[in-house]
C-alpha cells in the first residue's frame, strides 16, 4: 500500500489509542497484531475498529474522520449468489411406453436401445429422436 506520508500512520495511531482505552479488548489486540503482521486490515475490520474508536474520548476527531475516509475508499466485496441448479428433465411417459413397446417386439433395435439408454440416464432427447420413435411406433406396432 503506497502511503502519501510514510511517517504518518493513522490506523496505527487509532489502534494504539484504542488499545490504551481498552487494554483488555481481545478484538483491538488482534487487529493491532494483524496490522503489524500484514500491514493492512479489511474493510469490515476497519469498520469494527471505527465503532470501538468512536467511544475513545482521547482520540481526535480528525483521526476518526481519516479512518472513516479510509473505510469509504475501500471497495465493497459481495459474495455471488448460489448458482441455480439446472432443472431436471421431466421424463416423458408416452415416449417411455412407446420405446418399451418397440423393444418388446424388437429388442435388438439399436436406435431405440440408444434412446432408451438416454431416457434412463435423464439425458435430453431431441425432437428428431422423439419423431423417429413416433415413426417407428406407427410402422412397427400399429
Amino acid at each position: 500500500m503506497n502511503k502519501i506520508k510514510p511517517g504518518l500512520d493513522i490506523i496505527m495511531d487509532v489502534l494504539k489509542e484504542s488499545l490504551a482505552a481498552y487494554p483488555t479488548s481481545n478484538f483491538v489486540e488482534s487487529l493491532l497484531f494483524q496490522y503489524q503482521e500484514r500491514g493492512s486490515l479489511s474493510k469490515k475490520q476497519l469498520e469494527g475498529l471505527y465503532q470501538k474508536a468512536t467511544n475513545v474520548p482521547s482520540l481526535s476527531p480528525g483521526k476518526l474522520a481519516t479512518l472513516e475516509a479510509i473505510i469509504l475508499k475501500k471497495p465493497n466485496r459481495y459474495k455471488s449468489p448460489m448458482p441455480v441448479a439446472a432443472p431436471q428433465i421431466l421424463k416423458d411417459d408416452l415416449l417411455e411406453k412407446r420405446v418399451n413397446d418397440i423393444l418388446s417386439k424388437y429388442p435388438q433395435h439399436k436406435m431405440v436401445c440408444f434412446i432408451k439408454a438416454k431416457h434412463d440416464n435423464n439425458e435430453a432427447i431431441s425432437t428428431v429422436e422423439k419423431s423417429e420413435i413416433e415413426r417407428l411406433y406407427k410402422l412397427l406396432i400399429k
